[in-house]
């Protein structure tokens, strides 16, 4: 199968290769002879060199015609769209060399025979002799061709190929970065297609794209071919998967799984001119998430080994094909954007206040930005955009570069994280709202608008110029200090966010808001569904249940998912989750709550917290509860979850407590597990010694424990003057405790915001021998410092 100097097998390339066979194509070489012996599979293929390349230019003595297009580019006498359609229609108007031509047709028979199929389905990719280096990412730049069946049709698509080395887009990202246009050849991978059309495909990265939280793999998926997904036709599936947990026998390190809407998928068409079609996707196709566990981890696993292999992240294409049921990886390159931002300094973007909501969708950077709308229905309107405007539009594709470049954000209508709008919003620093389904109908043009992307996963538009504040922190300048200063948690999208923040793990994470905001159903209400008599709720709640025969089992994988989400973030530092502590009015809002809760006249001292737990009224919610957690240590493997109970009145309620959780698999001291209880009712603290030989630490919930020492409402605007975590009688209760559990030997925390508020609190308790403080993420600097100057007047 020699067809030397043209035609390069997959199988006899390296990385090393680039200089022949572009980027693309010499990564696929490296994933064939490297990779396929850790059994990940990769389609058979081979690759036009960069000698065929020239020879076709020589050939045709294109090399001075295209050399005067592009000179015309740098005398400023040429428009960039008048530039590129003539040296593409010069391309095109050539004929291959009778060798070359002779070359490919006889790779592709070679290939043929090889596969066993008289005339194979090819996919036809473009590899720039420059491409895919970590400097320099031709993503989206050049044209892949996709289920291209015989010789002639092979011949076209490859000159093709060599024509989109000079679309408009290619030859702008050229000019801006630098390259010379007459010294990167073009080279051809004709790769044997993976049936995804009667299966599915998708993208995955070896870092989350957002954050650049290095432990993680995002996986995105959708029905048939991936070009729906990289073109953001779609809204895929989204999986995340955590790397040191997979190589361990035994667990299932998958802390998300959200389900895209994938309205359409992209399948073979049986016509010669359009070889592929979009269709919609079936109600069972839309409701069904599109990879098995299975199937997740083994993806998830070729990713970290490509990874090992490359030393470096990166970004991957895969197809599951629908006859075999194999996965193949098609693609691996270098990820470009968060690999290479400097790690020791933070930009934290924080609004100040907040506007109405316009629309949401999915979150891509951590910016925010403000400036009129501009709606454009495709690229060729960019002289209608003004440069500083917040670009609205359904989809982008790599046509829309141009216009990308000079907006202060972007917003579509469709599209997921592996987007082509997402993508390049990354590359540009742009903050992108992804995905909102309406944002070009309900955005209107010269609108004001502020694009949050700081607030987590969801990134929201709201209305009019808002303020928002812009910090960077400088992490290598921060003080070392003694007494752990650790963060509270409650959106597990927002827990990426803070990794790089040297804390010393989570003191509070509330699972109410992933409760309130993911689940957003009452909890028995999935128990006991036949007992929700409201027409709405139920139809909500089977809406949202939708992916889960068991009703039951969709709280328990979406709180999983949320707490494991916050203790990846943090492994192996410890995380503190708190058990619900809803008060029953907040239960009550929930979907399909109120026929479970009663109407109470003063709920914040009613039944919430502790009491709730060993009650008939929500015992079988609080099992759900349990076995989240179960699952996220061992399952998932998150064994630095403790587990904390809050608002626990007496010992006789501690030891009910303990004993339901032991009885649904949360049992203290078992496969290391550590439970907490919250200090913030009097009797925690006069019983402190007691409470000591039940929990393993205490966690001080400075606001209730002031409002129960001191007999004020925090939220009552005529005693606000009363509430003080520093009155005398409230500072005396923490000392005493702190002394108790100290001569116990058991841990101390405090996760109340008074440490935030007044240094001289913080300073307080260090010198009363705290283990731990536990603040908000924006709280956290100032704090740190407090601790160390405390910390170092008492030496």
């Amino acid at each position: 199968m020699a067809h030397a100097p043209y035609i390069r097998w997959f199988s006899d390339l390296r990385r090393g290769d680039i200089a022949s066979v572009g980027g693309k194509n010499a990564s696929l070489g490296e994933l064939t002879q490297s990779i396929s012996s850790l059994g990940i599979k990769v389609p058979e293929g081979f690759a036009t060199t960069a000698v065929a390349y020239w020879d076709f230019i020589e050939t045709n003595q294109l090399k001075d015609k295209i050399a005067t297009q592009i000179s015309r580019l740098e005398k400023d006498d040429g428009n960039l769209s008048a530039v590129g359609g003539a040296i593409r229609g010069l391309i095109l108007a050539g004929t291959f060399p009778e060798a070359l031509n002779r070359a490919i047709v006889t790779a592709y028979g070679d290939m043929a025979r090889q596969v066993g199929r008289r005339r194979p389905d090819v996919a036809v990719r473009s590899s720039a002799t420059a491409e895919d280096l970590p400097e320099a990412s031709f993503a989206g730049q050049l044209e892949t061709f996709l289920n291209i069946r015989g010789p002639e049709p092979l011949l076209d698509a490859c000159k093709r190929c060599y024509a989109s080395l000079f679309t408009d887009r290619a030859i702008a990202y050229r000019e801006t970065h630098g390259f010379d246009h007459m010294q990167i050849a073009l080279s051809v991978g004709v790769q044997r297609m993976v049936r995804a059309d009667k299966a599915s495909s998708g993208v995955m990265f070896s870092i989350d794209t957002e954050t650049g939280f290095p432990n993680t793999v995002i996986i995105n998926a959708a029905w048939g071919l991936g070009e729906t997904v990289v073109q953001g036709i779609v809204d895929p599936d989204e999986y995340v998967v955590f790397k040191p947990l997979l190589a361990k026998p035994g667990l299932k390190p998958i802390i998300e799984r959200r389900a895209g809407a994938k309205s359409q998928k992209m399948i073979y068409a049986r016509s010669a001119t359009s070889p592929l079609k979009c269709i919609n996707t079936t109600k069972r196709e839309r409701n069904a998430f599109v990879l098995s566990e299975k199937e997740i981890l083994q993806l998830a696993k070729a990713a970290v080994a490509i990874e090992d292999h490359y030393h470096q992240p990166m970004d991957m294409e895969w197809a599951k094909d629908g006859d075999s049921n194999d996965l193949f990886i098609v693609q691996a390159r270098p990820e470009t954007v968060q690999s290479r931002k400097a790690s020791e300094h933070l930009k934290r973007y924080t609004l100040v206040e907040k506007g109405e909501r316009l629309v949401t969708g999915l979150s891509i950077g951590d910016a925010i930005a403000t400036g009129p709308v501009c709606r454009l229905e495709n690229p060729g309107q960019i002289d209608q955009f003004e440069p500083g405007a917040v670009l609205v539009t359904e989809m982008t594709d790599p046509d829309w570069v141009p216009v990308m470049k000079k907006a202060a954000a972007i917003v579509t209508d469709h599209g997921g994280r592996t987007s082509h709008a997402a993508i390049v919003s990354r590359e540009l620093g742009l903050p992108a709202v992804i995905g909102t389904g309406n944002g070009s109908q309900t955005l209107q043009d010269t609108q004001e608008v502020t694009v949050s992307c700081a607030e987590g996963d969801v990134g929201f538009v709201y209305s009019g110029t808002v303020k928002f504040e812009i910090e960077e922190i400088d992490l290598e300048s921060l003080p070392e200090t003694q007494t752990k200063i650790m963060i509270n948690l409650a959106n597990p999208a927002a827990a990426f966010r803070w990794w790089r923040l040297p804390s010393d793990g989570v003191g509070l994470a509330r699972i109410e808001f992933i409760v309130s905001n993911i689940i957003k159903v009452h909890p028995m209400a999935l128990v006991a569904f036949d007992k929700v008599t409201d027409r709405r709720a139920r139809r909500e709640i089977k809406k949202l249940t939708r992916n889960y025969p068991d009703m039951s089992e969709f709280f328990v994988d979406k709180l999983a998912q949320g707490v494991a989400r916050i203790a990846a973030a943090h492994y192996p530092k410890p995380v503190i989750v708190r058990m619900s502590d809803f008060k029953t009015n907040e239960y009550a809002r929930l979907i399909g709550g109120s026929g479970f809760e009663p109407d109470e006249e003063n709920p914040m001292l009613g039944w919430r917290g502790a009491s709730r737990y060993y009650s008939e009224g929500y015992r079988d919610g609080f099992v759900l509860e349990c076995e989240a957690l179960r699952q996220v240590r061992e399952q998932i493997g998150l064994r630095n979850v403790i587990v904390m109970i809050p608002f626990c009145r007496t010992l006789k309620e501690a030891d009910r407590v303990l004993a339901v959780m032991a009885e649904n698999g949360l049992q203290r001291g078992e496969k290391g597990l550590e439970i907490f209880v919250m200090c913030e009712i009097p009797s925690n603290v006069i019983l402190a010694e007691q409470f000591a030989d039940r929990f393993d630490g205490f966690s001080i919930g400075s606001n209730d424990l002031t409002q129960l020492v001191l007999g004020v409402d925090r939220d009552s605007d005529i005693l606000s003057a009363l509430f003080d975590e520093r009155d005398d009688a409230v500072t005396i209760a923490i000392a005493d405790l702190l002394r108790k559990a100290r001569t116990k030997g058991i841990k101390t925390g405090i996760c109340g915001q008074a440490p935030s508020d007044h240094p001289e609190f913080a300073e307080f308790l260090v010198a009363n021998g705290i283990d731990s403080i536990s603040v908000t993420p924006d709280s956290f600097l100032e704090v740190k410092k407090h601790v160390a100057k405390a910390e170092k007047s008492l030496t």
